[in-house]
């Protein structure tokens, strides 16, 4: 599955989103519903300034008092005390208003970030275990922005402008009640206009959708640009690339900016569309009031208080339409987030599979094909049978299938037909655990992580004593070099290993792959890149990892290829010639001799 491929077809579909995004919203249900209880008071409190402009106006302003019975106990205000109460009130109202938004903002962000976290977590999961063919299709920065971005902006964005939205709606609700309370004809009219202010935002949903999924890719690209700026810093530099890769980051900001602007000189539409609806709403509001006025059938001061309630909803309604806006971008992206969950690893195992528990005879590839797209076949008919303990050499021409021969022992990718079986039973047969735990690979650039020499080597057996550890060490030459590390073995290395020479970390990897302790080795042109020196010391590590085990070694090194047990020769995905040395010399025009004196004639001399 290509990534940049994303159509987010089902972000419109809001109940089939949520009710995918259910188990991750579950176990936050109580703090939702608090924060949503607070959000109903915080946004009717809105009305109070509109509502107390009725009585300040009718009785404060007009100087009358104010009378009425509540209980069975008669009140009584005159003008001068409800000049006092009613600013009060309002400062005490306004107070008690910030303290539940800070509570319900604490509330909305801790949710968020906890559903955000999740999110995160349960998709990285997913993505360690998908197949590498998914790695191969898809660059760095796409993978980064569709599992790391996507769920910020679903997730935090939702929840915050969901918030936004009860609190809006409830502040609607509250100023609304106020207006009907001041004069329900008036009200009706108030209410239309809002309806029609509020309709232009539905008409944006395609073209958030689109301008989103464009996003996503353009920011896919950024990124592997940074990435590749970082990882290719030497090339870019010995090449001077500086240009290319700013001329590259450029283009693709520019045409975020495009995209960017495409979708807000729509959105910042809405902000004139609603001032200009409003603004008719107004005159025909203040035509009316005058009206009612004048008949006698509204006072001033209630013809106030639904002016100012007006006026306050005016705020809600058009962050309401925002928020709508901001929604819709969220639906994408949980859509796109829901494509991740389904895209399934295409290494599957059995229901229950069989466990590998190390090789006892041989391992067999039986008319095996293979191909890494439809119609294109990388290796054909492939016929080898390695018995255990023996050392198989490798070789062949440039791109001819040896790397991925080698890479189908782990199952990093499946087979086209045929078979490729441990001692008689299919490799598929087994769980993917189980068999890369009997298999080590040491890999031509052998990727280290970040940390210390003793994590990584580590990783070959997580569980192993010091003992065995000093023992892995010294079977890969690196005792001599560690101890010129101030640090020792928990010196650390940088991004990548970046510290170390070729040579120092091809035998870390060495020594990861001893401590493994694995019945089968996969050296997959181990020392190819590596000068003399290095490679010597190198190479001597490399037969101590090799001893009493199962070796298929992709080599360019002519004592590696003489001191192996037989030599099979791979050409253009095809297995022509398999013997020993000596046999293959033998065969007259055959191609292992052309290989040999074009490569390794050289190193003999």
């Amino acid at each position: 599955m290509k990534l940049e491929e994303t159509s987010a077809q089902n972000s419109f579909k809001y109940s089939w989103i949520l009710k995918r995004m259910y188990p991750f919203i579950k176990p936050y249900i109580p703090r939702i519903i608090i924060g949503f209880i607070i959000a109903l008071p915080l946004g009717l409190l809105d009305g109070v300034t509109a509502f107390v402009l009725k009585p300040y106006m009718d009785y404060v302003i007009g100087g009358n008092e104010l009378q009425f019975t509540f209980l069975g106990i008669d009140f009584h205000f005159t003008s001068l005390q409800l000049a006092l109460i009613i600013p009060f009130c309002v400062v005490g109202f306004t107070a008690f208003q910030g303290l539940l938004q800070y509570i319900n903002q604490y509330i909305c962000v801790w949710t968020s970030q906890r559903i955000t976290n999740d999110i995160k977590m349960k998709l990285f999961e997913r993505l360690v275990y998908m197949h590498p063919q998914f790695f191969d299709e898809n660059s760095s920065g796409v993978i980064i922005s569709r599992y790391m971005n996507d769920p910020v902006t679903a997730s935090t964005h939702f929840v915050e402008q969901l918030k936004t939205i009860v609190t809006t709606a409830c502040s609607a609700i509250g100023l609304i009640a106020v207006m009907l309370y001041s004069s329900w004809q008036l009200a009706i009219v108030g209410v239309l206009v809002l309806v029609c202010a509020f309709l232009p935002a539905s008409l944006l949903r395609k073209r958030i959708k689109k301008a989103s999924n464009q996003n996503m890719v353009i920011n896919g690209q950024m990124t592997t640009c940074v990435n590749e700026t970082h990882s290719g810093n030497k090339v870019m530099a010995a090449y001077a690339l500086q240009e290319r890769q700013n001329d590259l980051f450029e283009k693709y900001t520019w045409e975020s900016f495009r995209v960017t602007m495409s979708l807000n000189k729509r959105i910042i539409w809405l902000s004139p569309i609603m001032h200009l609806i409003s603004s008719v709403g107004v005159a025909v509001i203040l035509g009316c009031g005058t009206y009612l006025i004048n008949r006698g059938t509204l006072t001033a001061g209630g013809f106030a208080s639904f002016l100012a309630s007006l006026l306050l909803l005016y705020k809600p309604v058009k962050s309401l339409s925002h928020s709508i806006s901001y929604i819709q971008n969220c639906f994408v992206a949980l859509s796109r987030i829901l494509e991740l969950f389904d895209c399934k690893s295409e290494l599957t195992e059995k229901e229950n599979p069989q466990e590998l528990a190390g090789l006892k005879k041989e391992v067999a590839f039986e008319n095996l094909s293979f191909e890494y797209t439809p119609g294109c076949e990388v290796l054909k008919n492939i016929n080898l049978t390695v018995a255990k303990n023996e050392t198989i050499a490798i070789v062949g021409n440039s791109g001819g299938g040896k790397s991925t021969l080698v890479n189908l022992l782990p199952r990093f990718y499946d087979i086209k037909s045929g078979a490729l079986k441990f001692d008689g039973t299919d490799i598929r047969e087994f769980s993917l655990a189980s068999l890369r735990k009997n298999i080590a690979v040491v890999f031509q650039d052998n990727f280290l992580f970040s940390g210390t020499i003793r994590d990584n080597i580590m990783m070959g057996n997580p569980d192993a004593s010091e003992k065995e550890l000093q023992h892995a060490l010294t079977a890969a030459h690196l005792q001599e070099f560690i101890s010129t590390l101030p640090d020792g073995l928990d010196t650390e290395i940088g991004e990548r290993g970046t510290t170390l020479s070729g040579g120092q970390r091809q035998r870390v990897a060495i020594a990861r792959a001893i401590l493994k302790d694995a019945p089968v080795i996969v050296l997959d042109e181990a020392t190819s890149a590596l000068d003399n020196e290095s490679e010597a010391v190198v190479q001597k590590a490399m037969d101590n990892l090799m001893k009493n085990r199962t070796v298929f070694i992709i080599a360019h090194r002519l004592s590696t290829i003489k001191n192996a047990d037989r030599i099979a020769v791979i050409n253009h995905g095809e297995l022509v010639e398999l013997g020993t040395h000596d046999e293959l010399m033998a065969i007259g025009n055959g191609q292992y001799k052309d290989l040999y004196e074009m490569q390794f004639r050289r190193q003999e001399r």
